[in-house]
């Protein structure tokens, strides 16, 4: 990999992680056209470079939020800052329990399937349809509502399917404010990224024998200032309803891989 292609994947990874279509297939597809020949354990730590710099983005733009739900949890009071992070735990169980427990069976669609990639983007591409015709309330996300949120965000975890677009999505048709849904979605995936990050260190599958750091750094900062980007512009189209635009994104993209997959 050379610094070109640790830009193009840095911005791929930026955008993709905060508009709603999926990162990691974008990421499986930019690989395969960029002709990645990196070994595993290479590509393995410049994928969770890119992911780390995404949830530092995340936290930069919603820092005040995020100061203020610290403040409150140090008060020790049920209030509502409180069961904010309640139910951005409860919507952590899906994801942490197909990771722990399913990690080989889910590395298996990572294979440079291109086809399965533009497959699951036609269901990304239906679900941001049919959110985008749901009609925006003041409702705020329950606890119910952040289980069945976490349980697409576990789906998600298949290439092609947006992460942002699923669990935006599922908020939206649960008939959560739509603004409230792309504030959950973003927050809750933070921790998710730091305890796989944490995971893979622990676990010893992170190497940094032979790894060109000025590539993860160049990578790093791509990935950081396109997610600065897209997270700030992604809030905005949220509370717009313009998802539709990227429903059509992905039906275009997701026929050309089918495509490519099937024939090229």
């Amino acid at each position: 990999m050379d610094v070109f292609d640790a830009i193009i994947l840095g911005i791929i990874q930026g955008f993709t992680e905060f508009l709603p279509v999926s990162s990691s297939g974008h990421l499986e597809l930019g690989k395969a056209i960029l002709g990645d020949n990196s070994i595993p354990e290479e590509s393995l730590l410049f994928t969770v470079i890119l992911h780390f710099a995404t949830a530092l983005s995340t936290i930069v733009v919603f820092r005040k939020d995020i100061v203020e739900i610290i403040t409150s949890l140090l008060k020790f009071s049920w209030n509502e800052n409180t069961q904010f992070v309640s139910k951005i735990v409860i919507s952590m169980f899906p994801a942490v329990v197909v990771g722990l427990f399913f990690e080989k069976e889910l590395e298996s669609f990572f294979g440079g399937n291109i086809a399965f990639v533009g497959a699951m983007l036609l269901v990304t591409a239906l679900l941001l349809w049919l959110a985008d015709r749901s009609k925006n309330t003041g409702k705020p996300v329950t606890f119910k509502n952040a289980l069945i949120i976490g349980l697409s965000q576990a789906v998600a975890m298949l290439p092609g399917i947006s992460r942002s677009g699923a669990t935006i999505s599922t908020s939206v048709l649960l008939g959560n404010d739509k603004s409230k849904a792309a504030r959950f979605s973003f927050l809750m995936v933070i921790p998710l990224i730091f305890g796989k990050i944490a995971k893979d260190l622990v676990g010893g599958e992170l190497t940094t024998q032979a790894t060109n750091f000025t590539i993860l750094g160049i990578g790093f900062m791509a990935a950081f200032i396109s997610g600065l980007l897209a997270c700030t512009w992604m809030i905005k189209l949220v509370k717009k309803s313009k998802l539709s635009y990227f429903s059509i994104y992905c039906v275009v993209v997701g026929v050309l891989a089918i495509g490519f997959g099937l024939y090229g």
